[in-house]
């Protein structure tokens, strides 16, 4: 366990060298933080966390850079979530207002997540087997022709046409809106099966063919959408911080460029609390230098999908922290009106 002065030394490193880009030495330490002791007890804290794996000396410097050890330590102990203020917040609110459906919700919280943080901005679309059904709609195009609309209630509306096997009535089509309504709206999309699977046995015989044909691109709407989409924007935010990837920046580019991998870097959806991974925390070899933050958002206390954003271990994670769980909350409010 460290001492609470050389936890202080830490902290004091991460953020001048978040600040600066700068490594950082003892003397700076002590000239831009009271610290209370000596420039030579300062070295020795420094050769602890050194020891300790917390800090490391780049070969070019006679400074310390924290290592990835030594910003988990800082984001699990020292970093508090760094609150946006009273501006932001309501920059952030009318920005995400204006959006009419659930894509521009998507859109524009990618786009406001990099410029609020300068990183590459992750967000998942919310996932059907997470929501619930709102609507049903079902509308007529021609005597065997069909229209079927699903509403969710994270506002994604998916549409499918139906080829009905014979002519299919207004009256009876919304004598099957109504029931099929008063079956699964406001039911999770894994019941909607058993719900519905005796409905073609209460209509008349002539009508149970259209009946089974809507149910079942019902139901393949259900399996085909079940597939994660997310959306990525601010990828060019990665081009100024060039010198803090070894080498070159183009593993973690074609890391992004891999749905798959975004996918398991924001986890599982249901984990709705803030997640940080740091560095080699990060599985895929190609995002070894970089930072994860994310978080669930949703309507109501359950978290229907992930948000977060990608940059380099050197990064403001208090501040970067706070943006993603602001942002995150705003989304979900926006989903719960919708």
């Amino acid at each position: 366990m460290l001492s609470e002065r050389r936890l202080e030394v830490l902290r004091a490193i991460v953020q001048d060298y978040v600040g600066t880009e700068e490594p950082v030495g003892s003397k700076a330490l002590t000239e831009r933080h009271r610290l209370g002791v000596s420039p030579a007890t300062v070295r020795n804290d420094m050769a602890v966390l050194e020891e300790e794996g917390f800090i490391a000396q780049p070969h070019t410097s006679a400074g310390r850079i924290p290592t990835d050890k030594g910003y988990r330590l800082f984001v699990d102990k020292l970093a508090g979530v760094k609150p946006l203020s009273t501006p932001e917040r309501r920059a952030i609110q009318n920005f995400l207002d204006g959006a009419v459906d659930l894509d521009d919700v998507v859109g524009r919280t990618v786009r406001l997540l990099a410029q609020l943080t300068r990183q590459v901005a992750v967000v998942q679309y919310p996932s059907l087997t997470r929501s619930t059904v709102r609507h049903v709609e079902l509308l007529s195009l021609a005597p065997a022709r069909l229209m079927l609309v699903l509403i969710t209630d994270t506002g994604r509306v998916e549409q499918r046409l139906v080829d009905c096997p014979a002519p299919f009535g207004e009256t009876s089509l919304a004598d099957l809106r109504a029931r099929l309504n008063s079956r699964v709206v406001g039911r999770r999309f894994a019941d909607v099966p058993t719900l519905v699977q005796d409905l073609p046995e209460s209509f008349e015989t002539e009508d149970r063919g259209t009946v089974s044909t809507v149910l079942a691109t019902l139901l393949e709407t259900l399996v085909e959408e079940t597939e994660e989409r997310l959306m990525i924007g601010g990828t060019a935010n990665l081009t100024r911080f060039g010198h803090d990837f070894p080498l070159t920046i183009r593993p973690v580019l074609e890391a992004l460029e891999e749905q798959v991998v975004l996918l398991k870097l924001l986890g599982e959806a249901k984990e709705s609390g803030m997640t940080v991974r740091i560095g080699h925390e990060n599985a895929h070899e190609g995002l070894n230098s970089t930072s994860v933050v994310s978080v669930g958002y949703g309507s109501g206390g359950e978290a229907v999908a992930k948000l977060g954003v990608v940059g380099p271990t050197r990064m403001d994670y208090p501040g970067t922290m706070g943006a993603v769980r602001a942002v995150a909350r705003y989304v979900g409010q926006i989903l719960a009106e919708s």
